[in-house]
């Protein structure tokens, strides 16, 4: 049985012990102990998939375990809980955002309360902004952050999503401890979708004064890369969203293309020393971005082109020998023109 199988049994069976203490008349309050404990060990890259499951399958144990009609005393339509975020019903999903109090329980469970800023219900998303702040400032920071840079590496993609969601999120970004946890983990995970955390990162100011430091420290090379990318161009930029481009309307053609937003950024580390560092990192990733900056600040840099451009020849790896080569031919030329 494959592990996914696995979990996807779990948490049917969390899911009717869940509705069971819903339809009990001696409940008052629903358990969802099990539940918490299956979705604290999910696999959160295929959050889709398990949300998916978790309303289907949810939505059918109470059909199963609804008591009969009879006992008007049942207070079941009353209880309302985590799970009732992904309820079909629009009208409870609102109802329980708004019932909601304290901590999310774990990761997942916080998840399922951002994304519904991206509910195709308007009421719902309002519900989400209002309560969201309240509910992250209870929450384990560990699972905000968690939460957080799930939702950034995809929100992109959401399509009902308003400006003011998206304001909600950055301002929970901003607190403190939030915007601590974030740079540590840009600098710290050995894996995951960083780079784009950076680059959705500098939508705000909390990475303004951090850039050296991610530059330099950051675990992927692919995230120095980035902020050394960032430190060079004086900016950090990212994908807003995309937007249809046709391509040939006359056959019905085209293509979403990326819609990129920006900030400055200010950066007190002379172009000499970035490009000195960066032509030194152990990445080839790192090495070939400082290279290409070589090249387009040539005429900038003066005699010190020359020790970084034969640095680069003799780098090991080729895209950057090349690209030192190149640098050096274009030195000779601008020789050449000077002596003539």
């Amino acid at each position: 049985m494959q592990p996914s199988q696995i979990k996807k049994d779990e948490i049917v069976s969390a899911i009717k012990n869940c509705s069971n203490s819903i339809n009990s008349e001696r409940k008052v309050v629903a358990d969802i102990s099990s539940l918490i404990d299956v979705t604290s060990q999910l696999p959160l890259s295929s959050f889709d998939f398990w949300e998916r499951l978790i309303r289907s399958e949810f939505s059918l144990a109470l059909r199963e375990s609804t008591p009969p009609k009879w006992k008007i005393w049942s207070k079941s339509n009353e209880l309302l809980t985590w799970l009732d975020l992904v309820s079909w019903d629009g009208h409870r999903r609102e109802k329980s955002l708004r019932a909601l109090s304290g901590a999310a329980p774990n990761t997942f469970f916080f998840s399922l309360a951002v994304r519904r800023l991206n509910d195709w219900v308007p009421q719902v998303r309002a519900a989400a902004g209002e309560k969201l702040p309240e509910i992250a400032k209870a929450t384990d920071p560990r699972y905000v952050v968690e939460a957080l840079c799930i939702a950034l590496s995809n929100w992109t993609s959401w399509g009902r999503i308003e400006e003011a969601g998206k304001k909600v999120l950055l301002q929970i970004i901003c607190e403190k401890e939030i915007a601590d946890s974030l740079r540590f983990k840009l600098i710290s995970s050995t894996s995951g979708p960083m780079p784009s955390l950076f680059s959705q990162l500098g939508r705000t100011p909390i990475l303004d004064g951090y850039v050296n430091e991610i530059a330099s420290l950051a675990i992927q090379p692919s995230v120095r890369a980035k902020a050394y990318r960032s430190l060079f161009e004086g900016r950090i930029a990212w994908v807003e969203g995309r937007k249809w481009e046709w391509t040939d309307k006359s056959y019905g053609e085209g293509r979403l293309k990326p819609v990129v937003a920006e900030r400055k950024l200010d950066v007190q580390t002379p172009l000499y020393d970035l490009i000195k560092k960066s032509s030194e990192d152990r990445s080839s990733i790192v090495r070939r971005i400082s290279a290409e900056i070589l090249i387009r600040e040539l005429e900038n840099l003066g005699s010190v082109a020359w020790e970084l451009a034969e640095q680069f020849i003799s780098d090991k790896s080729h895209p950057v020998s090349e690209r030192g080569r190149f640098a050096v031919r274009k030195l000779e030329e601008a020789e050449r023109a000077n002596a003539s």
